[in-house]
């Protein structure tokens, strides 16, 4: 047996030394590599035969000092920056240790000495995938544990030999902060005392083939402003003044709700600003407008700002190109304050591929699944996530939860639904494989969609979810517990993006007026399956991009038919059951496509540019729309019912006439008759109910005051007892050119 090394002892006697305290061979060998699961069973102080065995690992030390009351023990230096010593004492004192640089001395709490910071339960149900507030075991959390401050490291890692925390806290050098591994979880763990907010931080995994990595926290609530990719401590201290707007958000479902959405890149919405500079100009703005939300487009952090957001690194952290997790607090607060609510683009589909974000994360497939086929999305060049493994599921989902319970958001967006739920999606024959019954659903992608949304609608009382889905999947806004033809329940969304809608209108609209009557259908299709789901209009950004054409400029003719065109459009929208949305910039009739590089026109509206009536026209117009759609409850309090629709006529090609009934729960109607023919036709009858004495045009697209041509505007239409569309009554209008004009009872 070899001489153990001494402690010296200040202000005490000589101690005698009974065994040798030392990190034996296998246990140095395996911190110096970075593959020792359980640090804190060598390290810190332990109670030995004759004592207790200190034993600290501190590279560069020159040396270390033990601190206990009035005793002060000096480490024996055993080289590599390993440091022990025997005292003998009966139990483990509180101490501290006292180290001694090339020229500095530094006394910390010895973070091998404190018990694990995550109890039973929580380890239970993060083993379970059921930790529904996960966010707050993992990651980095500034607390008091045993009595100290300082920061616990947390950080899901099945497949590593080895994980250490890596930061600005110790030079980027982690050799000296190896983490424990707490059982089968697939967790490690370490508290460090005396660091706080705002420092810097990394894992550095060991691989299961010893190679290592470094990568971002994927809990990580903060993060650098990209392309720097550090995770960084976060404690809020925010304290929000929005308790009106959460104490009455769930006062009316949504599906019989205004619910008029402006869609916002707030990176370039006005290009530079903050989160709480955006504070100040946004939610005046979008008040003033009338839309009930804004639908923020991905704000999680993301690598590639031209991606838009949409390929997330950071699920659980407000991109820092505009400040804080604070500071979007702030944003949020600021627009409820205001009466708004907030949505929010969720990505849950894929994440990209580099290097120190999610890819392989612990030198296996871990997010991801495992099957190569499975894993990579053919669209994107990006990774899908393996929706079968409970921990992933329980990452997202959890997700979805904190920002609904952190953030206060009001609803989320999913994107790119139908990816999730089509094993064949964007694939070829041999390309995929069948599910366990023949058929190409996902069904780890569908039980994970139930999950998310029966466990956000439970948490969080008030929130909506709305599905960007592209296909005829049965069920979307079905609730989970409803079984549908398919076998399958109810995915379980508040609401969905109607894409047929989208696509079938602005098509029609691109035809030449000319040609229009012989694509009628394609405006009045929508209603065959209207209330099959709960939907959403959307004119979203990806309308609006890679040669798409803004929405004005998607309409034929010239300036002014263009404009009238897309006034029409609008309030034919606007008059059509469902919720609707408009991207940022068409409410201005932007005549160029959307640029994250420079955002809306603005310019268009400024005074000095000749032209600006005809963009404050258009503007205007959606401000009017907004404002009676939301005083008029026939537009929107039956959207998921039937009985709130009417035609008067649909079947009017010829004339290029739209016309329908909606109604309210009491049966009070709004009349929205639509013309997209540049003609005037005078003397236009169409059938009426009979017990409205007189109908008052509540708006009129063709107003000169949007830039139109002021044609037939009565202030009242009375109708006249002669039948007209099966009705007993009609009235007569003079309908002016590429216009639409609601009308109501005076």
């Amino acid at each position: 047996m070899r001489e153990a090394p001494a402690a010296s002892v200040a202000s005490a006697s000589a101690l005698e030394v009974a065994v040798s305290p030392a990190v034996d061979a296998g246990d140095r060998e395996r911190l110096l590599h970075g593959t020792h699961h359980a640090p804190h069973s060598v390290l810190g102080a332990h109670p030995v035969p004759g004592g207790v065995a200190f034993r600290a690992f501190r590279p560069y030390a020159q040396a270390v000092t033990v601190v206990s009351g009035d005793l002060r023990a000096e480490l024996h230096d055993d080289g590599d920056g390993f440091f022990s010593g025997l005292l003998p004492l009966a139990e483990v004192p509180a101490y501290r240790l006292r180290v001694t640089y090339d020229g500095t001395v530094h006394e910390t709490e010895d973070s091998y000495r404190f018990l694990p910071t995550l109890g039973e339960l929580d380890l239970h149900l993060i083993g379970e995938g059921r930790h529904e507030q996960l966010w707050q075991v993992l990651g980095a959390r500034v607390m008091t544990h045993q009595g100290v401050t300082g920061t616990r490291f947390s950080v899901w890692a099945p497949n590593a030999r080895g994980v250490r925390v890596t930061g600005s806290f110790n030079f980027w050098d982690a050799t000296g902060f190896p983490m424990r591994s707490l059982g089968s979880t697939g967790v490690w763990e370490l508290f460090v005392p005396g660091i706080g907010e705002g420092e810097l931080y990394k894992f550095e995994i060991t691989r299961p083939d010893g190679s290592r990595t470094v990568r971002a926290d994927p809990m990580a609530r903060r993060t650098e402003v990209p392309p720097a990719t550090s995770s960084i401590v976060h404690a809020s201290h925010h304290e929000w003044g929005d308790a009106e707007w959460m104490a009455h958000r769930a006062d009316r479902p949504v599906h019989e709700a205004p619910f008029s959405v402006y869609e916002v890149h707030l990176p370039s919405w006005r290009p530079g600003l903050t989160y709480r500079q955006l504070a100040d100009q946004l939610p005046a703005y979008v008040k003033e407008m009338g839309f009930t939300h804004v639908e923020l487009m991905p704000v999680a952090e993301h690598p590639f700002g031209g991606s838009w957001g949409y390929q997330v690194t950071g699920f659980y952290a407000p991109t820092a190109r505009m400040g804080t997790p604070d500071d979007f607090k702030y944003l949020v607060d600021r627009l409820h304050q205001e009466g708004i609510g907030v949505l929010m683009d969720w990505v849950p589909a894929h994440f990209p591929r580099d290097e120190w974000a999610l890819a392989e994360f612990d030198g296996l497939p871990l997010y991801e699944h495992h099957d190569p086929l499975r894993a990579a999305h053919p669209d994107w060049g990006t990774l899908e996530f393996d929706f079968g493994r409970r921990e992933v599921r329980n990452f997202l989902v959890a997700n979805a939860v904190y920002w609904c319970e952190e953030f206060h958001i009001d609803g989320l967006r999913v994107d790119a639904v139908a990816s999730m739920l089509y094993l064949d999606y964007s694939r070829g024959p041999g390309q995929w494989a069948p599910n366990e019954f023949g058929g190409r659903e996902n069904l780890d992608a569908v039980a994970f969609l139930q999950e998310m949304n029966a466990t956000v609608y439970r948490r969080c009382p008030g929130v909506v979810t709305i599905a960007e889905e592209s296909t005829a999947w049965d069920g979307v806004t079905r609730p989970t517990h409803h079984k549908g033809p398919s076998g399958f329940g109810g995915l379980g969304f508040g609401l969905k993006w109607n894409m047929g809608w989208m696509h079938d209108s602005l098509q029609y609209m691109s035809h030449e007026p000319v040609h229009r009557k012989y694509h009628h259908h394609e405006m009045t299709f929508s209603m065959v399956y209207a209330y099959s789901e709960n939907y959403v209009l959307p004119i979203s950004h990806d309308e609006v991009v890679h040669g798409k054409r803004s929405l004005v400029s998607k309409m034929p003719g010239d300036w002014w038919q263009q404009r009238a065109g897309l006034r029409a459009y609008l309030a034919y929208m606007w008059a059509h059951p469902g919720k609707q949305l408009l991207f940022m910039g068409q409410e201005f009739a932007q005549g160029a496509e959307w640029s994250e590089v420079h955002g809306p026109d603005w310019w268009l509206l400024d005074p000095a540019y000749g032209a600006e009536a005809d963009h404050r026209g258009v503007r205007d117009l959606v401000r009017d729309l907004n404002a009676t759609y939301r005083s008029t409850p026939a537009l929107w309090q039956r959207d998921i019912d039937p009985a709130g629709f009417q035609w008067i006529t649909g079947d009017a090609a010829d004339d290029n006439v739209f016309a329908f009934l909606r109604l309210d729960a009491d049966g009070n109607p709004l009349l929205a008759v639509s013309h997209l023919a540049p003609v005037v036709r005078p003397d236009y009858r169409l059938g009426v109910p009979e017990d409205v004495p007189v109908w008052h045009e509540c708006l009129n697209t063709d107003a000169g005051r949007y830039g139109g041509s002021d044609v037939g505007r009565p202030d009242v239409v009375k109708p006249e007892p002669q039948g007209w569309h099966g009705r007993p009554a009609s009235i007569r209008l003079t309908l002016p050119p590429l216009a639409t004009v609601w009308l109501r009872p005076a």
